[in-house]
């Protein structure tokens, strides 16, 4: 899990609708990009300004599809047909 504190109130309400929606959300800190899912955001109401402490779960990098399906084999039996 990646946490991490922010005072920006516009990031924090961007990751509450991604939590509320279920959808992945994305954050780049210190030259490293994480995505995934939000899984909390917590409010500290002791510090001045407000801090937020925001939890995502990475999620998997997705394979690419020219990796998953090879090239078709057609033609080697085009010489059956002629």
């Amino acid at each position: 899990m990646f946490t991490f504190e922010t005072a920006d109130q516009k990031e924090v309400r961007r990751f509450r609708i991604a939590q509320f929606n279920g959808r992945t959300a994305t954050i780049r800190s210190g030259g490293t990009t994480v995505t995934g899912h939000v899984r909390s955001v917590l409010e500290s109401k002791t510090s001045i300004p407000t801090l937020w402490t925001i939890t995502i779960v990475p999620r998997e990098p997705k394979i690419s599809a020219e990796t998953l399906r090879p090239t078709p084999r057609v033609h080697a039996f085009v010489e059956d047909f002629y």
